[in-house]
């Protein structure tokens, strides 16, 4: 919720929101009937129209408080931190130093902020070009 707060989500709408997503629970149908309700503990709900708002909206957070003054990678003068695809996020550096901080900070804001991660959830490609 801090994070509506933040960028600016009235209170009534960050009230609305959270009856919306917090302390749901959920029922699985199956052939043989009814499993019993299961509370769900985070995330967004699927199919729900704000999902995709509400995890932009705690992507962009994250990404920024974690990758500000980080990331050496420019593109036509411009330093670029991310090339994000779903729920998919590329860092981008030219050193793997910098990457591995990056990495790390990222880590270190998402698990203050409940998205518990760590360096085992990370896939690494180091990607080069030789002018040789």
């Amino acid at each position: 919720m801090q994070i509506l707060k933040e960028n600016g989500i009235d209170w009534r709408e960050r009230r609305l929101i959270s009856n919306l997503y917090m302390a749901q629970s959920v029922k699985v149908r199956l052939n043989r009937g009814e499993t019993r309700r299961v509370k769900t503990g985070r995330g967004v709900r699927q199919g729900c129209c704000l999902s995709p708002i509400l995890f932009n909206l705690y992507s962009e957070y994250l990404t920024k408080e974690a990758l500000e003054g980080l990331g050496d990678f420019k593109i036509s003068g411009q330093i670029i931190h991310t090339v994000k695809y779903a729920d998919d996020l590329v860092l981008l550096a030219k050193e793997e130093k910098v990457l591995q901080d990056m990495i790390d900070k990222l880590i270190e804001i998402g698990n203050k902020c409940g998205k518990n991660k760590s360096n085992e959830n990370f896939k690494t490609t180091i990607a080069s070009k030789n002018y040789d």
